[in-house]
């Protein structure tokens, strides 16, 4: 869910400054596994390719995305900043040079020169009009395996054992903060180290020739190592990879662990299509026939705002939706800002209403207390909080998927900005998939394709359209989930879930943020071993649900270490306040 200021003005949560892909989901061939579902055992399920294309920044961008968050130190962006600033204060006395240098043009050629640059603008200003800035979706997998199956439980939990045997073998060594300068082709001390790394994990092939050198092989591991752990998979030692490495295995066997725990009591009833959000990925599944159909990226709740564990049914779409804005957003965003500009509610199309109608925002005390008891009703339209689209998912806690104004958002790469809904990137393309099997808008027989979907937005009025046969979604938190091949996969521990031992699963994308009144410097966790948890065996279906405890808006305070595994926690279980 989102701010009620207008989408252009969003900024990221304050703590999440820095880049980290969330987003690489991959997994393995899917085999259905009876959990009550009615299906054979063992019985495998056929992988059809990607319905839909991911649509992808260009490659420039792309390029400079990985060099700006794997290459570039701080350091190598200042001398670019300051190389830039030069550049700009040299442009204007090279054009006075060049000008002065430059002849006159007789009269003649100077009338003729002004007609084409006259004829030469409107064309200009015309083809500029046509050729709007186009919208930048953060890379996603094109993997067709889910994140969640009726067998991730049990694959999850054969990969806590096997990452608890490399802990008790002593895990791996940390590698040095100067391989991220390693080029291909380069040789380094520490090169057997990380092929020993990842050979473990299955990355490297054990046949790979010994070597001191970056050669071809280690960087495809290096490369599937980055896609397993949601990195920006460009084969390139940078400084996220490394910091990913150099989580030991007792901590990645307790994110599978942890994460095991979390689908203990799930009743999720999958089937033949469903929608699957793992909140650490900030990504969305739409899952058919035990393959990823489509895949989107998504923005999902902060860390103080997060979003909650949700498993239940969508049952409607609401083309131009209205929002009505809950009571902590009213308490704690709106009225300080009316309190600054009465104007604020009207600038974004917000009304009041009381139980006689619609109320002048002037006639309010904004300073007193009963100014929260009012209900609060933003407009449809393109300003909208919820943008030109929901998708309706009757639950407890009130939350849901939606559009938003502020696309912009999904070009990032570190993407927990809402207040607990989920927006989606290429929210319409889901929609029409959601909408298969929906009679259209002339009647039965018709169906709801790109072109109904934008005239029913069109028209600008509210329209809810019922599912025929409502789709099974889930909301689940997963830092670590393994596919049926063995492969481990691993996201940042951003709501700091799993345990509140000294370290966290975390690439050093987002800043470490030190409890109340500790020294940051002194607060930040140096990854050392611990031992590791003990799994349980079982199924989600006959096991009890862990106790759900609420998100706190600030993370665990740092514990040292113990020889007790940390109690696990829960997804967070509470209302959400906005979209």
């Amino acid at each position: 869910m989102v701010p009620v200021q207008p989408r252009r003005h969003a900024r990221p949560h304050a703590a999440l400054g820095a880049g980290l892909s969330l987003l690489a989901l991959l997994g393995a061939p899917v085999e259905a596994l009876a959990q009550g579902t009615g299906a054979a055992q063992g019985s495998p399920v056929p992988v059809p390719p990607l319905a839909v294309p991911v649509t992808v920044p260009p490659a420039g961008a792309a390029l400079e995305a990985a060099k700006g968050q794997e290459s570039r130190t701080p350091e190598a962006k200042g001398t670019a900043g300051k190389a830039g600033e030069a550049r700009g204060a040299d442009t204007k006395p090279a054009e006075s040079k060049a000008s002065a240098a430059a002849p006159e043009p007789s009269p003649g050629q100077a009338k003729s020169q002004d007609a084409k640059s006259q004829q030469a603008k409107p064309q200009e200003a015309a083809k500029k009009s046509r050729e709007p800035a186009p919208l930048v979706y953060a890379k996603v997998s094109t993997d067709p395996n889910p994140t969640l199956t009726p067998r991730t439980f049990l694959d999850t939990l054969r990969a806590a054992d096997r990452y608890a045997a490399f802990a008790e073998a002593g895990g791996w060594e940390r590698l040095p903060e100067d391989l991220a300068r390693l080029k291909p082709g380069e040789r380094h001390p520490a090169i057997p180290a990380l092929r020993h790394h990842l050979t473990l994990t299955g990355d490297l092939s054990a046949d790979a020739p010994p070597s001191d050198r970056l050669d071809p092989p280690l960087v495809a591991a290096i490369t599937a190592f980055q896609g397993r752990h949601g990195l920006p998979d460009s084969g390139i030692l940078g400084r996220l990879t490394i910091n990913a490495l150099n989580v030991p295995a007792s901590v990645r066997q307790r994110q599978l662990a942890a994460s095991a725990a979390r689908l203990m009591g799930s009743k999720f009833p999958f089937g033949e299509r469903y929608v699957v959000v793992n909140i650490p990925s900030a990504a969305v599944e739409a899952v058919e026939n035990g393959a990823v159909a489509r895949r989107y990226v998504a923005v999902v709740g902060s860390p103080d705002k997060a979003t909650p564990a949700v498993e239940t049914r969508i049952t409607d779409i609401n083309f131009n939706p209205t929002w009505t804005v809950p009571a902590s957003v009213v308490k704690n965003e709106i009225i300080p800002q009316m309190r600054k500009n009465l104007g604020y509610l009207a600038k974004n199309h917000i009304r009041i209403l009381g139980p006689s109608g619609e109320v002048d925002p002037t006639r309010i005390d904004w300073a007193g207390e009963k100014a929260v008891n009012y209900t609060l009703r933003q407009d449809s339209g393109f300003d909208n909080s919820l943008g030109q689209v929901r998708i309706d998912m009757p639950n407890r806690f009130a939350v849901y998927m939606h559009d938003t104004p502020a696309k912009s958002l999904f070009a990032a790469s570190v993407r927990f900005h809402s207040h607990g809904c989920v927006r989606v990137g290429q929210v319409k393309e889901l929609v029409g998939w959601l909408l298969q099997g929906t009679d259209g808008p002339n009647g039965p027989g018709t169906s709801w394709g790109p072109i109904e979907i934008e005239t029913g937005i069109a028209d600008g009025e509210r329209r809810d359209i019922k599912l025929t046969k409502p789709i099974p979604v889930t909301f689940v938190y997963l830092t670590g989930f393994a596919t049926p091949d063995g492969k481990a996969h691993f996201r940042d521990d951003i709501y700091n879930l799993d345990t509140p031992a000294p370290e966290p699963a975390a690439t050093g994308a987002l800043p470490h943020v030190a409890p109340a009144g500790v020294d940051a410097g002194s607060a930040k966790p140096a990854l050392a071993s611990a031992p590791p948890a003990t799994p349980q065996a079982g199924t989600p279906h006959d096991a009890k649900a862990a106790p759900a405890r609420a998100a706190s808006a600030k993370p665990a305070p740092i514990q040292p270490a113990t020889v007790k595994s940390a109690p696990v926690k829960s997804a967070p279980a509470r209302p959400a306040s906005a979209p």
